[in-house]
């Protein structure tokens, strides 16, 4: 069986990791191994699905303009800055 160490664990990490070991009646280390083959044995393409879900949760814009057309819209909709005139200082 193989040994393996982690060295410059965080404090607030380590207290945690010991803390949940503790709730599970484990040692740290049985608590490590519990974790990384809870982690190891889930799908890659699991993480995979919640980029896409997220994704598919953006939506997508759709529009007939091109960019310049879309730029020039967005100019022509702006205000002059009444807030900012001269007699407000």
């Amino acid at each position: 069986m193989a040994t393996l160490q982690v060295r410059a664990i965080d404090e607030m990490l380590y207290e945690a990791l010991r803390h949940r070991a503790s709730m599970e009646n484990r040692s740290i280390s049985q608590e490590v191994i519990a974790i990384l083959k809870a982690y190891l044995s889930s799908p890659v393409s699991k993480h995979t699905s919640n980029t896409n879900a997220f994704l598919e949760m953006c939506g997508t814009w759709r529009d007939d303009r091109n960019e310049d057309q879309i730029v020039d819209d967005i100019k022509k909709s702006r205000r002059t800055g009444e807030r900012f005139s001269e007699d407000l200082f």
